[in-house]
């Protein structure tokens, strides 16, 4: 195995179930890049959400994030690649959810937006108590996010709809799958759909990145846990899920490492290291 770039998925994967770096994980992660191996970021999150945790390990140079939309050269802040949700998809996806019982997000430039009133109470739509945290720390309140999304409905970097229950999410996402034709659509977590441009996807923002590199698909290693990961460890040399991850993405792996609260990616790296010369045991 000769891997040169890892690119690690965060909530629920490298991040554990506070959100938070283990040590662990954070040394793995640091003998990597002391090794010359790429660690990437791989992330459904807006760049503005990253966890300091993660962007603040040195060496990491490069996030995918909203689900592959936007690539960003960290220590610099430049944008390397971004792929705008189409206005049409955007306005069909508006139109086929208006009356049902659901909130958006709107990711911008790196930011991520949402109406007041589901700020105020993320647990109305089934977030966790963490995540309705996570939620309020990372989301721009607006007074009207459909208003905010028709203004900036050229920009859009993504669009998560957020539904209440999985009955109410599998119907919607039948029929967003079926009605628009300009899209990605994924989901990384129970209550989100997760839609971008078509050419999105965490696989395309990792091929893209290779290129950058100048590193062949073989070498790139790739650490999820859920469906939007599932294309992603597919197209890389050596795809690692953690324990817990959805149906699709356990299917896709090439290896199924401990949860993302025993350190899992800290031993899937430390796999991914004793295949590579030298190596020396941590």
């Amino acid at each position: 195995m000769n891997i040169r770039c890892i690119a690690l998925d965060l909530d629920q994967t490298t991040l554990d179930s506070r959100g938070r770096l283990s040590p662990g994980n954070r040394r793995a992660m640091e003998d990597a890049i002391a090794r010359g191996i790429h660690i990437v970021i791989a992330s459904g999150r807006a760049l503005a959400s990253l966890p300091e945790d993660v962007v603040s390990v040195p060496g990491i140079e490069y996030a995918i994030t909203s689900n592959g939309a936007a690539i960003y050269h960290l220590p610099t802040g430049t944008c390397l690649r971004r792929l705008t949700l189409p206005p049409r998809s955007a306005r069909d996806i508006l139109r086929l959810t208006a009356g049902e019982p659901v909130a958006y997000e709107a990711f911008v430039q790196g930011e991520a937006y949402a109406g007041e009133d589901y700020v105020r109470d993320p647990m109305r739509y089934g977030a966790t108590a963490q995540g309705a945290v996570y939620v309020r720390r990372t989301r721009h309140p607006v007074p009207d996010i459909l208003e905010f999304i028709h203004h900036h409905i050229g920009e859009l970097d993504s669009l998560d709809v957020v539904v209440q229950d999985g009955e109410t999410k599998a119907r919607l996402m039948e029929l967003l799958g079926h009605e628009v034709s300009d899209l990605y659509m994924t989901s990384s977590v129970p209550r989100l759909i997760e839609l971008s441009h078509p050419q999105g996807g965490k696989d395309g923002g990792v091929r893209f990145l290779a290129g950058v590199l100048g590193t062949p698909m073989s070498e790139v290693a790739a650490f999820g846990d859920g469906d939007n990961d599932a294309d992603m460890l597919r197209a890389v040399g050596f795809g690692v899920a953690v324990a817990g991850a959805t149906p699709a993405c356990l299917a896709a792996a090439d290896l199924v490492t401990a949860s993302n609260d025993e350190d899992g990616v800290a031993q899937g790296i430390h796999h991914i290291l004793k295949g590579q010369e030298p190596y020396h045991d941590i």
